[in-house]
C-alpha cells in the first residue's frame, strides 16, 4: 500500500474544506509522517551522513565518514543570511548522542557534544583550493594601491612558477613518451654488457688454468699496461748489454720506479 499513498485522494463524506483544508489535517497527520513528529518544536528527522571520521566520547569507538544516522535537524541561528543548523543523533554502538552544527563561516562542521574529530585536516591554500572567504580582500584591493601592486606581483610570480612546473611536466612527458624504444635500448645495452662480461670471464678462467693461478683476476688498467711495458723495455735493454754496468748499482725495481717517474712527466 505504500506505493499508493501519493495517489490515494479519497475524500470522506464528512470532509469540510473550510474546516480541514486538506486530507492531512483531516486525518491529523503530516505530509512527512513520522519525520515530522516534532515539527512543532522546529525539529525535522532527516538522514544525516557523517562528513568526516570521528571518535565517540561515550564508547571511544571510531565512526567512519559516510555512516548515516536518523538525526534531529533544527535551526539554531544565522550567519549573515545563511541559516545555522544543528543535528542531534544517537551513536549506533552506545547510548551516547552526537551534536553537530554547521559552520558557514569556515565552510565546515562544528562538533558541539558527544564526539571528537579525527584530525585529518589540511590547509586548502597549499593545494590551490578555495579556503575561507576574506570579505575585506576586495576593499583592500580597491583602497590600497601598495596592496594591489603586491598582489599583482604575487600573481606574476605564481604564473612564472606554474609555467616552469608545466615545462618540467612536459619535459618528463616527452622523455617518457616512447617508453618502448627506451626500454628496448636499455635491454640491448644490458645484453651487450652481459656478453662482454661472459667473454672476459671465459678468458680469465683460461688464463688461470694455463698459469695455475688461484686468485681472481682484476680488470686491466692503464697503470698495468705502463708497468708491463717498462718491464719488457728493461729486459730488452739488459739483453742488448746497455744495463750491464747498472745491474750491480741499481735494483731493478728502483730503476723501474725512476724510469716510470720520468715517463709520466
Amino acid at each position: 500500500m505504500g506505493e499508493r499513498k501519493g495517489q490515494n485522494f479519497y475524500y470522506p463524506p464528512d470532509f469540510d474544506y473550510k474546516k480541514h483544508k486538506n486530507l492531512n489535517a483531516y486525518h491529523g497527520t503530516h505530509a512527512l509522517r513520522e519525520r515530522a513528529a516534532k515539527i512543532k518544536q522546529g525539529i525535522l528527522i532527516i538522514r544525516f551522513e557523517m562528513p568526516f571520521n570521528i571518535w565517540c566520547l561515550g564508547c571511544n569507538n571510531h565512526v567512519g565518514m559516510g555512516v548515516r544516522y536518523n538525526a534531529e535537524k533544527k535551526k539554531v541561528g544565522m550567519y549573515y543570511t545563511t541559516p545555522v543548523y544543528e543535528f542531534r543523533m544517537k551513536c549506533h554502538l552506545c547510548d551516547n548522542y552526537f551534536v553537530i552544527r554547521t559552520d558557514p563561516e569556515h565552510f565546515d562542521y562544528e562538533l558541539v557534544e558527544g564526539c571528537r574529530r579525527q584530525e585529518k585536516r589540511y590547509d586548502p591554500s597549499t593545494i590551490d583550493q578555495l579556503g575561507a572567504v576574506d570579505r575585506t580582500f576586495n576593499f583592500k584591493l580597491e583602497g590600497n594601491k601598495m596592496f594591489k601592486i603586491e598582489h599583482m606581483e604575487k600573481g606574476k610570480q605564481k604564473e612564472v612558477n606554474s609555467s616552469s612546473q608545466t615545462e618540467n611536466l612536459e619535459w618528463i612527458q616527452e622523455r617518457m613518451r616512447d617508453d618502448f624504444a627506451a626500454n628496448q635500448a636499455l635491454r640491448r645495452s644490458f645484453r651487450s654488457e652481459r656478453k662482454e662480461l661472459s667473454d672476459q670471464r671465459v678468458k680469465d678462467d683460461d688464463l688461470r688454468k694455463r698459469t695455475s693461478l688461484g686468485i681472481p683476476l682484476l680488470p686491466e688498467s692503464t697503470e698495468d699496461e705502463l708497468q708491463s711495458s717498462l718491464i719488457f723495455r728493461h729486459r730488452l735493454l739488459v739483453k742488448q748489454g746497455f744495463l750491464n754496468d747498472l745491474r750491480y748499482s741499481f735494483d731493478v725495481f728502483l730503476f723501474l720506479y725512476f724510469y716510470s717517474c720520468f715517463r709520466t712527466r
